[in-house]
C-alpha cells in the first residue's frame, strides 16, 4: 500500500513539473523559423502543436510585425507563400500594401490568391 502511494505520489510530482509549451515558446519558434525560411519545420511545428496558421496569426508578433509582413522583410519567400495560402483573403488583402513595399515576389503571391 505504501509503495502505491509513493509511486502515485511521484508519478504526480512528475506530471505537475512537466514543461508545457507556452505561448511565449510558440512565438518564438515561430518567428525563428520565419526568419530563417524554414517552411517544413514550421509546418511540422504547427501540425505537432496541433495549431493552424489562422489560428495564431493574430496573436503572434515577431519584432512587431505580424508573420507576412515579418516573412517580406526577412526575403522568405517558401514560408511567406505557404502563410499565403493558409490564410483568409481578407487577411492577405489587409497586408498588401506592407508586403509590397518589402517583397515583390510575395505581394504577387498575394495578388493572385486574393482574386
Amino acid at each position: 500500500m505504501k509503495k502505491t502511494l509513493i509511486i502515485t505520489s511521484l508519478l504526480a510530482a512528475v506530471a505537475l513539473n512537466a514543461p508545457t509549451a507556452s505561448a511565449e515558446d510558440i512565438s518564438l519558434r515561430v518567428c525563428e523559423y520565419v526568419s530563417v525560411n524554414d517552411k517544413t519545420r514550421l509546418r511540422s511545428f504547427l501540425k505537432n502543436k496541433k495549431l493552424k496558421v489562422r489560428t495564431i496569426f493574430s496573436k503572434v508578433m515577431c519584432n512587431g510585425k505580424n508573420l507576412l509582413v515579418f516573412a517580406a522583410e526577412n526575403k522568405s519567400l517558401d514560408t511567406g507563400e505557404f502563410l499565403i495560402g493558409k490564410l483568409p483573403k481578407k487577411t492577405v488583402k489587409a497586408n498588401l500594401a506592407d508586403i509590397t513595399k518589402l517583397s515583390a515576389h510575395l505581394a504577387e503571391d498575394a495578388q493572385e490568391r486574393i482574386e
